[in-house]
């Protein structure tokens, strides 16, 4: 389940109540058995999109018992790699292993300009950020930039937290192996795995992955999808259009939808709108690896549309995934 926190003008949700349903939806998720609850940032958009994702991390954390939750992505160049270092720490002593940070470099230009960080070098500072943050839980004090840096306490889990690299192209893979860690692409491109395996390969590491993300990225159970998109196509349609004009040119991802229209939206494959017999069935064509990626908030989605949904798959399709022990 991911949220994103997003009230625009025209919803009928205000701020507080999707941060009030997205996590008491964090809540239920957990309590359903759902594998990851998700995260991500964003700076300076008109609707809110949550720009302070270890915060939120935590209180998620605190408001569920077993889920691990997922910050996908941290736009690492924007921060400050010895604050983020020491409060990811923090996270992970009050939730051993529970936190799992995706660093990207970002893309969208107006976020560099706001935080005055040169945009054109930002693969460069993320490099450069993670080997300070993973220096900084292993070693009790070092030099950077003419700093002395010492963060305490170290991280519970070791050798350090779940830390993945994000990103969609292959400079993006090859950088995530040079610095050995695993990888989550924001899209399916063939050539970004063979990127990071050909650079692991010569680097002699054999101890990476990448986490190709496969299947829907919306999902909605009803037993009335004509009424259902009449309902939730505007917030979709303003979800998939707005997210798309953030993308930078030849980018592209998982969930990014091109469609000027809900007719579209509905053909576009990542969008399931369905009845619980017809999503079972979808499911069970997703890959072994995939996920059935739920975002009940999408576009600031009202939470009394969404609420039905979730109780639709958690009692109709939920079951024929995994049935009862």
């Amino acid at each position: 389940m991911r949220q994103d926190f997003r009230a625009p003008a025209f919803g009928a949700a205000s701020a507080r109540d999707i941060y009030t349903a997205a996590l008491e939806m964090f809540r239920w998720a957990d309590k359903k058995g759902f594998d990851f609850l998700v995260l991500s940032e964003h700076h300076g958009v008109d609707d809110g999109w949550m720009p302070a994702p270890l915060t939120i991390a935590a209180a998620a954390l605190g408001a569920t018992e077993r889920a691990p939750v997922m910050v996908s992505a941290a736009i690492l160049p924007l921060h400050d790699p010895v604050r983020i270092a020491e409060q990811i720490a923090v996270i992970d002593n009050a939730f051993p292993g529970r936190l799992m940070t995706v660093v990207g470099a970002g893309y969208k230009v107006d976020e560099f300009a706001m935080a005055g960080i040169d945009h054109a070098a930002r693969g460069k500072i993320l490099e450069e950020y993670v080997e300070v943050m993973l220096k900084a839980w292993s070693t009790d004090e070092f030099e950077w930039q003419g700093r002395t840096v010492r963060v305490t306490p170290k991280p519970a889990t070791q050798p350090h937290p779940m830390l993945l690299i994000g990103g969609g192209v292959p400079a993006a893979a090859r950088r995530a192996a040079r610095l050995r860690l695993p990888m989550l692409p924001m899209n399916t491109d063939p050539r970004v795995v063979e990127a990071y395996y050909d650079e692991a390969k010569k680097l002699g590491f054999d101890q990476g992955y990448v986490m190709v993300p496969e299947g829907p990225t919306f999902l909605h159970v009803t037993t009335d999808p004509d009424k259902a998109w009449a309902e939730i196509g505007e917030y979709l349609l303003y979800e998939t259009s707005t997210y798309a004009s953030y993308q930078t040119k030849g980018q592209t991802s998982t969930p990014m939808v091109r469609a000027e229209t809900i007719e579209e939206l509905k053909r576009a494959p990542q969008i399931w709108v369905g009845t619980p017999e017809e999503i079972a069935a979808r499911a069970a064509e997703v890959p072994p690896m995939g996920a059935l990626n739920f975002h009940p908030l999408a576009g600031g989605l009202p939470p009394d549309l969404a609420w039905p949904s979730l109780e639709l798959f958690a009692d109709q399709v939920l079951p024929r995934l995994r049935p009862p022990t």
